[in-house]
């Protein structure tokens, strides 16, 4: 055994320095994956709401069939707002007037009856990304969402 092997038997582990820099890197690489991870999570709860307004406005169109008119509400149409959903999105269907004040959607009020508009609202933290529609035509508004 030599004896600068003997000083370094006593002396295992890590340096203040290198546990700094394992712990920048660390904090490095969650700042950049925690904004893209929010954002994964926001864009699979707007593809559950998609799924479900498409489901809604399916089923739209059967009742229309059976009752010459659309249904205005959930429970009419059987169905109900699935849990994955409920907490981040609240969901109305408007067949009254099925008017849209929104000028950045081609969903046309005007259109002849019978017509819906059904409209997911986002709430919570699903907030930013913004509400969903669909129309009696299958308009969907905002285009870029779907």
């Amino acid at each position: 055994m030599r004896a600068g092997d003997s000083r370094r038997a006593g002396r295992s582990g890590f340096t203040l320095l290198e546990l700094m820099i394992v712990v920048a890197i660390v904090a490095v690489l969650a700042a950049i994956a925690y904004p893209s991870y929010l954002n994964q999570l926001m864009k699979g709860r707007r593809a559950a709401a998609e799924s479900y307004v498409m489901d809604l406005a399916q089923r739209q169109q059967q009742y229309l069939l059976d009752a010459r008119s659309y249904a205005g509400t959930e429970v009419a149409l059987s169905a109900v707002t699935p849990g994955d959903v409920t907490p981040y999105y609240t969901i109305a269907i408007d067949n009254a007037n099925a008017m849209d004040n929104n000028t950045n959607c081609a969903i046309d009020g005007a259109a002849p009856a019978p017509k819906f508009i059904i409209t997911a609202t986002a709430i919570g933290a699903q907030v930013p990304d913004g509400d969903l529609k669909i129309d009696n035509r299958g308009t969907k508004c905002p285009s870029t969402k779907w």
